[in-house]
This record gives structure tokens, sequence and C-alpha cells, in this order.
């Protein structure tokens, strides 16, 4: 069936006449004709009732009227769904990443996705979960992979996994002679932390309290930079509790210890604004296809 005919037919119905159908389609008026009748001639019935001045429909065209209203509800939804996919293999999308995943596991995820689509424009604004939180209140970023923001926030957080943490240690430290390593053993230790407001110091803050340890009664040394503490412990400047991934490719002059039944785990998920959704196409793409290959790499 020719989908031009099918076109013009509901357009005769929805503008009243075969003269307007014309004009809103931009066709002569015997365009118009000849499409009606190639299209009578195909179901070999007449659709129209030509004996009336207005436009009427015959028997027949009633039926078919009503059996291709859903015919046409699923051209218009394939376009739709045709542009999406265009617009998702050649848009833009700003996304924002917090450390360790920006460093360890995002670039191989990212080179992937644009693999497969070669077309997409991606920025990546590497911060911590405060900033990022900002930039999608400001509309700079339009997604972020990050911890759990803090309680108030308007935007919606989507859990994914759970970071687990363990503790890096100089190969020499004496603590890298015990299999496990427990709250009291960082008593006497200097301890590397990160920025205030960074949420896994936060979050360490929260454990240390819970070990009736506070962060603020040990030895401590502030390094800013997440990725950055591997190298301080390799040096021998202290020791640090930080998220596995980062030691799952062996750090040189170091040795990984586990914290035993003392675990401490991080959410890491998605966050975005809900008055923004459905998310464009591009932004789509590249939520479902990081959704599915975390999922899928990371062990529960």
């Amino acid at each position: 069936m020719d989908l031009k005919s099918l076109k013009t037919f509901h357009r005769i119905l929805s503008s009243g006449s075969f003269h307007r159908a014309a004009e809103e389609m931009n066709y002569a008026q015997s365009t118009v004709t000849m499409q009606i009748q190639r299209l009578e001639a195909e179901i070999g019935a007449q659709l129209f009732d030509r004996t009336q001045k207005s436009v009427g429909l015959t028997e027949a065209g009633r039926v078919f009227y009503e059996q291709s209203i859903d015919i046409m509800k699923r051209i218009d939804q394939l376009k739709s769904t045709m542009i999406e996919v265009a617009q998702a293999e050649s848009g833009s999308v700003r996304i924002g990443v917090t450390e360790p995943s920006a460093s360890f596991r995002f670039p191989a995820i990212l080179g992937k996705f644009l693999n497969t689509h070669p077309k997409v424009h991606v920025s990546v604004h590497i911060a911590n979960t405060p900033i990022l939180n900002n930039l999608l209140h400001t509309g700079e970023i339009d997604i972020a992979l990050c911890s759990t923001p803090e309680m108030g926030t308007s935007l919606f957080f989507e859990p994914l996994f759970q970071e687990g943490f363990v503790v890096l240690l100089p190969e020499h430290h004496p603590l890298s002679e015990q299999s496990t390593i427990s709250p009291e053993d960082f008593v006497g230790q200097r301890l590397l932390i990160t920025a205030k407001n960074c949420p896994y110091r936060k979050k360490l803050e929260v454990v240390a309290q819970e070990w009736n340890i506070p962060l603020n009664t040990l030895n401590t040394l502030e390094i800013t930079s997440m990725t950055a503490l591997t190298s301080y412990v390799e040096h021998g400047i202290g020791i640090a509790l930080v998220p596995r991934i980062m030691t799952e490719s062996p750090v040189p002059g170091t040795v990984v210890r586990e914290m035993g039944s003392h675990s401490i785990n991080m959410t890491t998920g998605f966050l975005y604004q809900t008055d923004k959704l459905p998310m464009l196409p591009a932004s789509r793409a590249l939520y479902h296809f990081l959704k599915n290959e975390l999922l899928t790499s990371i062990t529960p």
C-alpha cells in the first residue's frame, strides 16, 4: 500500500475537502485525486461518496479509516523513533564523573561507546559529588556518575554499585605482615586522607566515629587528590584507605590488605534532573550504555 496515498486520505478527512488537503500538502488537486483513485483501485473499493458536495465516506471508507488509524500512529511513531536514533548517533552529551571511576572505569567504557557512536560528541567533567551536583543544577552537565549526594538535593540519584575500600600500605610497613587490618591498627600510623569536601573523606569520618576512633585523633595528612594517594603510599609517606579498583593494577612498592569484618563501601550511581526527563537521545544512549557496562563488569 502506498503510504503517500494513505496519508493523503487521512489529510482529506482532517481538512474537510480535497482542495484544502491539496493546499496543506502542497500538492496540485489533480495529484490528490489521482492518489485517492490509486488507493481505491488497490483496495478494490470506493472510499469517498462522490454524490455528496461535502467530504463523505462510504461504508468501505469508514471501515478503512477506522482500521488505518493505528497504521498512521505507528508510522508517526516509527518516524519519531528513527529521528531519535539519528540524534543519538550524532548528538552531544556532557557527563560529570567522580574519581576513581573517572580514571579507572570510565575511559574504557567511553572508548567502547565512541566506537559504536562515532558522531556523538562527549565532554567529561571530573569533580567531586558536591560540585557535580551544582553543575547539574546550573545546566552545565547533563548527567553525573558519582557517590550518593547529601540529603536535600532536588536531583534524582539512581544507585548502581558499591565501591569497596582496601588498605594500601608501603611494602615494608610493619602492618604489611598482617593478613587483615583492624580499626585499632590505624592508631599511631600516618593516615593519608582526601580533602574535607570529598565524599570519601566524609565517609571515612563517619566510619571512624563508628569505630570510636575519631579521625581528628589520628595522625593524618591531607592529600586533595584521590588518585594521587597511591603515589604517596608508594613513597612511604603513609597508609591510605582507597577504593579497591585503584589497586587492581599493582602499585609498585605497596601491598594491599583487607579490612576484614570492618569493610567499607560507598554507593556509586547516576545523578540527574527529573524535570529534564526524558533525556535527550545522545544522553540517553550514553546512560544506557554506561549502565549496562558497569552492571555487567562489576562483581557484586
